[in-house]
């Protein structure tokens, strides 16, 4: 199945990943607009709310011209309240692989919830669409995304020196990361619904 037949909604017992709405501006805004978020990520922080209220289209514009899925990260018992952004791109159909990715509102780092977005969308992608390999890229000096990665199982498997040109940031090292089939340390009780 290609990751962009159908929007996704996510949940285990401790993660729901949804759809990103127009509701959810105020706590984007916390995200896109905070200069920290955007250290070891390309690009630079939103300077303006209006610029933030653009990318929801975006979001929805990316996902139909089957470039990019951005879910939000929730709690199931907080369904309304975003924490941060899931990410899906760089689908490659020949090799049935993507690039995910992550960002946290700060008030949230550390506490576990990138990590359980990040076991929850892989489980989808592998066990729901049929996804061969999901790969991830970060910043040496981000030792805590490493973490993240460390602990959903993916592996380390290069040091990309000067290989990536970064918005905002200019040419910069990365660390590849690789997950196949088996490898995923699961979350609990993964259920998919589509919308």
């Amino acid at each position: 199945m290609n990751p962009f037949s159908r929007f996704p909604l996510i949940k285990t017992e401790d993660i729901l990943l949804r759809k990103i709405v127009e509701t959810d501006l105020d706590a984007l805004c916390s995200i896109y607009q905070n200069p920290n978020v955007f250290r070891y990520i390309p690009g630079d922080a939103k300077k303006t709310r209006e610029t933030v209220r653009h990318l929801i289209d975006h979001f929805d514009r990316d996902f139909c011209k089957g470039k990019e899925l951005f879910l939000a990260i929730c709690l199931p018992e907080s369904p309304e309240q975003l924490l941060g952004v899931a990410e899906m791109f760089e689908y490659d159909p020949r090799v049935n692989m993507v690039t995910v990715g992550y960002r946290l509102n700060e008030q949230y780092w550390g506490k576990g919830y990138a990590a359980r977005a990040t076991r929850a969308l892989c489980a989808y992608l592998f066990d729901e669409v049929g996804i061969r390999r999901i790969q991830a890229f970060v910043m040496p000096e981000n030792p805590a995304s490493i973490r993240v990665l460390e602990k959903c199982g993916f592996v380390r498997e290069s040091y990309i020196r000067q290989g990536s040109f970064c918005r905002g940031k200019g040419i910069v090292d990365l660390v590849g990361f690789s997950l196949l089939p088996g490898e995923l340390i699961k979350p609990l009780r993964t259920q998919s619904i589509g919308e």
